[in-house]
């Protein structure tokens, strides 16, 4: 299903070259003041520019159809839109029967038995992050005490930031792409936050960064480290009467419930599957394995317009567990 939540409940609708794409979310308590320029840092954080970013522009100015009032919350459904005028449709004519390696072109025509919109990745692509990203602001307005920021942690292996753009743009050169990690924090999250298993707090949180296309891996605090640890080092000693930890390998959740420390998770972005250097894929019409060679435009590393994204699932999580 497209739609996520309990008490913070949203739907993503909308695809790659469609007219629009956006999202409604219900759970918005009324008096909350809002904006559309509250929007513009979190999008512009999301926008291409950077090396190894698509030259696809898009305005991705948010039009607010409904539940905004007088510069306030209503308590009503709120929709959001985003129009796509920059889009170049004939980019994908070729590949009508030649799916692309990586992509969920075959499942998605498997699946909705070829009614899918195959145009640009359709209702699979990374477009649909953009309604993601509008809503996780809107998330945030709910978690005034609690500070969430994502940022790059790794590109390609390499956590010196200096060394990034130099990479992308010889991997961009050599046809091909690179993928990276993402680290979000939140601090502030009180204790008590979660369930334990099946609506614990790591569930949740992962829940929502599974549905960011790209997204390959989850771990929280020491995370697959601790797999190669002891017990003596992973153990997080309680040195405060409220909670407080020496070190925190548990990434601020015990037990599916925040422990009152520092959430900390880390996100494994795959590199792009659009690259340019020639592939080999099954022709649909031919029944035989064929080059394939991929026009358009792309990202040569999704991870680098992640960070955002990533916060803006992160805040959705929350919201929905306040």
């Amino acid at each position: 299903m497209n739609t996520f939540g309990h008490q913070f409940r949203l739907s993503l609708f909308g695809e790659s070259h469609g007219p629009a794409v956006g999202v409604v979310i219900d759970g918005i308590p009324a008096g909350i003041p809002l904006a559309a320029e509250d929007f513009e840092s979190d999008l512009l954080r999301r926008k291409p520019g950077a090396v190894g970013t698509t030259s696809r522009h898009e305005e991705d100015s948010p039009e607010i159809l409904s539940g905004l009032y007088n510069g306030f919350t209503t308590g009503a459904p709120m929709a959001i839109i985003f129009r796509n005028s920059n889009t170049h449709s004939e980019d994908y004519t070729p590949l009508a029967n030649t799916p692309r390696p990586g992509h969920a072109d075959w499942v998605a025509a498997h699946k909705f038995g070829g009614f899918n919109d195959p145009r640009g990745g359709g209702h699979f692509s990374g477009r649909l992050t953009l309604p993601l990203v509008a809503a996780g602001v809107v998330a945030k307005k709910l978690l005034p005490e609690v500070a969430i920021h994502a940022h790059i942690a790794e590109i390609g292996g390499q956590n010196d930031s200096e060394r990034w753009d130099e990479m992308v743009a010889a991997v961009a050169n050599e046809g091909d792409s690179l993928g990276g990690i993402v680290e979000c924090t939140a601090k502030g999250l009180p204790a008590g936050w979660g369930s334990p298993f099946f609506d614990s707090l790591e569930s949740t949180i992962a829940h929502l960064l599974f549905a960011i296309p790209g997204v390959r891996g989850v771990e929280f605090g020491d995370g697959f480290r601790a797999a190669r640890m002891r017990g003596s080092e992973h153990n997080d000693p309680i040195v405060a009467p409220d909670g407080t930890t020496a070190r925190n390998g548990a990434g601020g959740i015990n037990g599916g419930i925040s422990n009152g420390n520092p959430l900390v998770v880390r996100v494994a972005v795959k590199p792009t599957s659009s690259i340019a250097r020639t592939q080999h894929t099954l022709n649909l019409s031919t029944g035989c394995v064929e080059p394939l060679t991929i026009g358009g435009r792309h990202d040569s590393c999704i991870a680098l317009r992640a960070a955002v994204v990533v916060e803006a699932a992160v805040a959705i999580a929350l919201a929905d567990q306040r």
